[in-house]
């Protein structure tokens, strides 16, 4: 069986689901019938099924969903993705699947974490209310759906007119906590369904690490309820990687800038990218080339050289454009021996000048586009040279938010990665 099962109500956000998978380098595919769940749960290491019964009475929604469910098999981890503004039969089809899942182990401890924010798309949960950019759910459009008006706003109401599990709330200011205030008030809580407050992405991971530890401490099995993210968030907590393991990507980043500094926080946090450092005064391309082979030994699947802030100036110091080209060669030598002893599968360029120091010492005759990552980040491969066909992403230092780089790395990690499906 795949190691991750998702059941969606709809088809537009069962693909959006496992499209949030594959950017983690998870081989994710979504089939539409029942039917062909045996024909590809080995095959993949993401199932997303499909059951088109968001608008379905709830009784129908739930032996749907129940008759999927009862394939999960041993898969590691089972979501229940919902609608990101909780629209169709959220409570039944959580009941259908923790039936499922207590039918062949009844002492077993099965809990449901419901966290459907989804931070990316406006979509939060404070003090246990649904917000859409900040309002309400029932003074959106959705409190008006002529199929399947919205008439609560709180989680835990639309799930209770619909489930018979107990419910419980997990606040926001238990989440900014961190991970062991919540695990302490998951451990706490007698609820089955505790319905979690977040707001921001990294209240995703806060819930999920914390749910990771208690499966491991307490033993117990979390079925997750979601409009995507945390799922994913848990998966990757929880120690789910690719049946084939992710290509290596190597990055290449020369801007200091104190939103390049933000945006590789974010690709450590979130990808557990490894940065050797670069020191501007005394660039060292063997020393920086120790680091990226101890990280690559070490399992590190998205390694790379930044530069480090220069020292301070002297007053009215004029800045040296000859230690500036210093830099940009050792970045450049450092690209292109990464390259040949490391092999990676994808290669990201941060800076104008970087991506092209980056292509000549490579001796690429230039850049093949296939898509535009976001605004100004570009991905494609290379042309030419004895890396010819080589995933390439370029950026320009100053763009993007504090998930630029994260994107940038992730396309080329999900590119790299991705096997075509044989019959």
């Amino acid at each position: 069986m795949a190691q991750v099962l998702v059941i969606g109500d709809d088809l537009t956000g069962s693909n959006a689901t496992g499209a949030l998978y594959a950017r983690r380098g998870l081989r994710a595919v979504t089939v539409s019938d029942p039917a062909q769940v045996a024909r590809y749960a080995h095959r993949v290491d993401v199932l997303v099924v499909n059951t088109a019964s968001r608008h379905w009475p709830a009784a129908r929604a739930y032996a749907a969903v129940r008759a999927v469910a009862d394939t999960a098999g041993d898969a590691p981890l089972i979501v229940k993705r919902v609608d990101t503004t909780l629209r169709g039969n959220p409570g039944s089809e959580l009941d259908a699947v923790a039936d499922a899942l207590a039918a062949p182990a009844p002492t077993a401890r099965i809990r449901t974490l419901a966290v459907p924010a989804f931070p990316d798309a406006g979509r939060t949960t404070v003090g246990g209310l649904h917000l859409v950019d900040g309002v309400p759910l029932t003074r959106t459009a959705v409190a008006r759906d002529p199929f399947d008006p919205v008439r609560h706003s709180r989680v835990a109401a639309v799930l209770g007119t619909q489930s018979r599990r107990t419910l419980g709330e997990l606040p926001l200011d238990v989440v900014e906590q961190g991970p062991d205030a919540v695990a302490a008030a998951l451990r706490a809580s007698r609820a089955e369904v505790v319905v979690c407050d977040a707001t921001e992405n990294a209240h995703l991971r806060t819930v999920a690490r914390a749910a990771a530890a208690l499966a491991v401490e307490d033993g117990i099995r979390w079925l997750a309820l979601d409009s995507g993210p945390f799922g994913a968030a848990l998966a990757a907590e929880l120690g789910i990687r690719p049946a084939v393991a992710p290509v290596r990507v190597l990055a290449v980043v020369g801007s200091v800038t104190d939103r390049t500094r933000d945006q590789l926080a974010r690709t450590e946090a979130a990808l557990g990218a490894r940065w050797a450092d670069l020191d501007p005064d005394r660039p060292d391309a063997d020393r920086v080339l120790d680091a990226l082979r101890a990280a690559a030994a070490e399992g590190a699947t998205v390694l790379g050289v930044r530069v480090l802030p220069a020292g301070p100036r002297a007053a009215g110091a004029v800045p040296d454009p000859s230690a500036a080209a210093g830099i940009l060669r050792c970045l450049a030598e450092v690209a292109r021996r990464a390259v040949d002893e490391l092999s990676p599968g994808g290669l990201y360029a941060s800076g104008g000048d970087v991506a092209a120091a980056v292509t000549a010492a490579l001796g690429a005759d230039g850049f093949a586009i296939d898509s535009e990552v976001l605004p100004l980040a570009i991905a494609g491969r290379l042309v030419g040279g004895a890396h010819d066909g080589l995933l390439f992403a370029t950026k320009g230092g100053l763009i993007g938010g504090p998930d630029a780089a994260r994107d940038c790395l992730e396309h080329l990690r999900a590119a790299g990665t991705r096997t075509a499906l044989t019959p």
